[in-house]
């Protein structure tokens, strides 16, 4: 059964193309950024800033001490996922147009992994999860990985599973099933440098299409 949601401006049901949907139309998402309207300078100036960062995380998780990997992978999670959220928030269109680019197996995973950095986000916000996430892999003791992005994610627990499906949020699960299918078992450099690298073109694809700041004129 396809997915349905509320516009979060008319609150007409729709069925969302993306993960990350929230109009059922261009005039819905057109007139939502008119009436929340930020500084376009400032706004672009914060993508930037976060933008440049994400260059650093590749060198830092190969060169990070792998006792101290918990903490580098959370880090890096909130800096990844923030960038995300602010193009699919104020640059949607080109936030997709430069997916749309990748040939379909290649946007699958991409959007699959950013689906997947999305759930480890919310759920690394609790102290108690955050050890369950990153570990050596299978069947290597955890001293002897001596880099961060040599270890792998871990398979975690289904959230609320002793909920009824119908019960629970269909996002969360969306996301939770995109971490099992295609982070889990991997190594978290590689889920990173593929993050890093889409999230690097799509905001450059933003300054440069928009460098006043967010479109606000057009949109699905």
């Amino acid at each position: 059964m396809a997915e349905i949601r509320h516009c979060d401006q008319c609150g007409r049901v729709f069925e969302p193309r993306r993960e990350h949907a929230r109009f059922c139309s261009g005039t819905c998402r057109v007139a939502w950024n008119r009436a929340h309207r930020r500084d376009p300078a400032t706004e672009v100036h914060a993508l930037d800033w976060s933008v440049a960062a994400l260059a650093d995380l590749p060198p830092r998780l190969s060169s990070a001490d792998g006792n101290h990997v918990v903490a580098i992978v959370s880090e890096a999670v909130w800096q990844v996922t923030i960038v995300d959220a602010t193009l699919v928030r104020y640059y949607p269109d080109v936030y997709d147009e430069v997916l749309d680019l990748r040939p379909r197996q290649q946007r699958r995973l991409i959007e699959g992994s950013m689906a997947g950095l999305r759930f480890v986000r919310n759920r690394m916000r609790c102290e108690a999860e955050r050890e369950a996430f990153v570990g050596p892999p299978p069947g290597v003791p955890a001293g002897a990985v001596s880099r961060a992005d040599a270890f792998t994610w871990q398979m975690v627990p289904e959230p609320l599973a002793d909920v009824p499906r119908s019960a629970r949020r269909t996002w969360e699960l969306t996301r939770y099933q995109a971490y099992r299918a295609f982070l889990a078992g991997h190594p978290v450099g590689e889920t990173f440098g593929r993050a890093t690298e889409f999230l690097r073109q799509a905001a450059t694809g933003a300054t440069t299409l928009h460098p006043a700041g967010p479109k606000r004129a057009t949109g699905r």
